[in-house]
């Protein structure tokens, strides 16, 4: 009676099923985790409803009472589709805002979701390929505490597999920037700067291809041209140091017990201060963490 007491808002929305899809596929259950389209499509009948302030204009967003400050979240109840929903084999009986936060609380905590959160973190601190056992330890501490990341970070911090002597990761361009900015004690930049910089390295600020985000493994920032662009870049950097940075004593400095004799030589011959400053920040060590 409540559905059919009210005029027909939904009509020409549809249901948000890419937002349901990434919620499990990128930032819960991960890919190949065992939920179907179904799920999908069932997850999403229950997000109806859920929307921001600002987001429609005239009768619909009067009727639903989506106003407020824009970007604010809104549940319009008149929206919501009623109804049990059935994912991932479970009943779902609440009502209106509830379901959909039943639903995402589950996914947060579910065991796919440990999983999931356990490889990326490994990936990114012990290397593209993780150990598999640093994977079960996160994985089981995230299960233990029901999610609790402070918890999942500790033990991340802790692990020895994160500590390898060795470079194991291949800096994407946001980290490399960070780096070289702090290897020639950069204090103040240009408006502007960061956004040029990271749309010629290939990661501009906010605009990841995909929903996916950036990619987190050697293959997607190694390329011939991405390095290339770095070369570019760090000659740049290196010129605004004015000759004023001693390149054999600063590559001592932070690479201490791993600089190799190849590199030490390229930055000992280099033809200037500068340009020795240019070749440390795009060395293989300085490149890779």
């Amino acid at each position: 009676m409540r559905a059919a007491s009210r005029p027909n808002v939904r009509r020409g929305l549809g249901l948000n099923e890419n937002l349901a899809r990434e919620i499990m596929e990128l930032h819960t259950l991960g890919v190949r985790s065992g939920y179907s389209q179904t799920d999908v499509t069932e997850f999403a009948r229950a997000m109806t409803g859920w929307t921001v302030a600002g987001f429609g204009r005239g009768p619909v967003a009067r009727f639903t009472g989506a106003t407020g400050r824009p970007g604010d979240f809104v549940f319009a109840e008149p929206m919501h589709e009623p109804g049990a929903r059935t994912i991932l084999g479970k009943q779902w009986h609440q009502e209106g805002e509830a379901q959909a936060a039943a639903v995402l609380e589950y996914l947060a905590v579910h065991p796919a979701t440990a999983k999931h959160i356990a490889t990326k973190l490994a990936r990114h601190f012990a290397g593209d390929d993780p150990p598999p056992k640093l994977v079960a330890r996160l994985e089981s501490i995230f299960v233990k505490t029901g999610g609790h990341l402070p918890s999942v970070y500790r033990a991340l911090i802790a692990a020895p597999e994160c500590w390898a002597p060795a470079p194991v990761k291949f800096k994407p361009p946001w980290e490399w920037s960070i780096s070289a900015m702090r290897a020639v004690g950069t204090q103040q930049l240009q408006p502007n700067a960061v956004p040029g910089l990271m749309y010629q390295l290939g990661q501009p600020v906010w605009k990841p291809g995909s929903p996916a985000g950036w990619d987190d493994v050697t293959g997607a920032w190694a390329a011939p041209d991405a390095v290339l662009r770095r070369v570019e870049a760090a000659e740049r950097i290196a010129q605004r140091t004015r000759d004023q940075i001693d390149p054999r004593a600063r590559a001592a400095e932070m690479f201490p017990e791993a600089l190799s004799p190849g590199t030490a030589q390229s930055i000992a011959r280099a033809e200037s201060n500068s340009q020795g400053v240019a070749l440390l920040l795009v060395a293989p060590e300085f490149l890779r963490r």
